[in-house]
This record gives C-alpha cells, sequence and structure tokens, in this order.
C-alpha cells in the first residue's frame, strides 16, 4: 500500500486548489484616463486577408488580386480594413469586454494607415468616460478609445468602443466558474 500524501521520491504532495484566473474587468473597474495595452501582438497572414475578404464577400480587388494591387499606389495588396477592426476588437476583449453584456457602438472609426501581410498589430484602450446605465441596475456603461499600431510603432486604426459592461455584484465570479463556464465543468473545489 503506498501513501498517497507524498511523491515517488517521498516529498510530500503539493496541496491542489483551484485559483481563480483573470475574470475580466468589471465596471466598478474602469477609471477615466486608465489606458490597457491589450497582451499579445498578432501577425496578419495573408490566409486571414484572403478568408477574411471572401467571407465578407469584400470585392474590392486591392485585398485579393495581386497583379491589380501592384498597379496601384501601394504596390501590393492591403489587408481588408474591417478585419483589422475586428482583430484590434478581439485584442481588446480580454480588458475590456470579457463582461459586457452588449456592444452599443463603434463610433469614430479610423484608418490611419494601410496594413499589409506581414504586419504585427498591437492595441490598447483608454477609458474616455463612464457611467451608470438609465435602464438596467446590473450594467454600467464604458467609452474607451481603441487605438491599433503595427510593428513600426505606426498608428493603424482608431475608433471609440461602448459596450454595458456588468457590476461585479451581479456577476458573483468564482475560481470554480469563471466568465463561460457551465456550473460543475471540470475541477471543482471538492476535487482538491
Amino acid at each position: 500500500m503506498t501513501d498517497d500524501t507524498h511523491t515517488q521520491d517521498g516529498a510530500p504532495e503539493p496541496e491542489r486548489r483551484v485559483v481563480a484566473g483573470w475574470h475580466g474587468r468589471y465596471y466598478e473597474d474602469f477609471a477615466v484616463g486608465d489606458v490597457y495595452k491589450h497582451p499579445f501582438g498578432r501577425t496578419v497572414t495573408e490566409t486571414d486577408n484572403v478568408w477574411f475578404t471572401n467571407v465578407t464577400m469584400n470585392l474590392n480587388p486591392m485585398h485579393f488580386n495581386e497583379a491589380y494591387a501592384a498597379g496601384t499606389e501601394f504596390g501590393e495588396r492591403l489587408v481588408d480594413g474591417t478585419f483589422v477592426i475586428a482583430l484590434a476588437v478581439g485584442m481588446s476583449v480580454i480588458d475590456v469586454s470579457v463582461n459586457a453584456t452588449a456592444n452599443l457602438g463603434y463610433d469614430r472609426v479610423r484608418h490611419h494607415a494601410p496594413v499589409y501581410h506581414g504586419d504585427t498589430i498591437f492595441a490598447e484602450s483608454e477609458v474616455l468616460e463612464k457611467r451608470e446605465s438609465d435602464s438596467r441596475d446590473h450594467v454600467g456603461i464604458v467609452t474607451t478609445e481603441l487605438r491599433a499600431y503595427n510593428q513600426d510603432e505606426t498608428k493603424v486604426l482608431s475608433l471609440e468602443r461602448t459596450p454595458m459592461v456588468l457590476k461585479r455584484a451581479y456577476a458573483d465570479p468564482s475560481a470554480a466558474q469563471p466568465p463561460g463556464w457551465p456550473e460543475g465543468i471540470g475541477t471543482q473545489p471538492e476535487d482538491s
């Protein structure tokens, strides 16, 4: 019979516990003027651009016709601007809207410079304003400016984004049931 509280080399078995990961920001966590530099850059590939252009039926040959694009002022295909928007917004979700119940709008969208295959995009969000919801007690409304840059520090995109974000008291986050997990899935505290 073996002692289950020790490892093979006789050292005590470490205590096992369920520890909370990042649950995202709740309405109370936002402060006007805060800037969140979103983790991880993302290199845009030719496949990203061609796939997204075809899926969205964007028929501008600048995105999928190399011969056409070579004859333009850019000399090569450009990445579809709506892909750049989707990518930057997606990068911001971890910091801005993991706990959003809805996105109310995207305003002041500006493409500052073209994005090419092989560019690596980085994004950050600055909190511009926040306010209580007039019609829903469980959320607040947060407006951020989302800015995206390429590897050469050139700003390629900016936009304002306004999600409704849950208040912490209504979210009831826990280590055993983080956002998006159904109750009882995976390791539970009683399994420790």
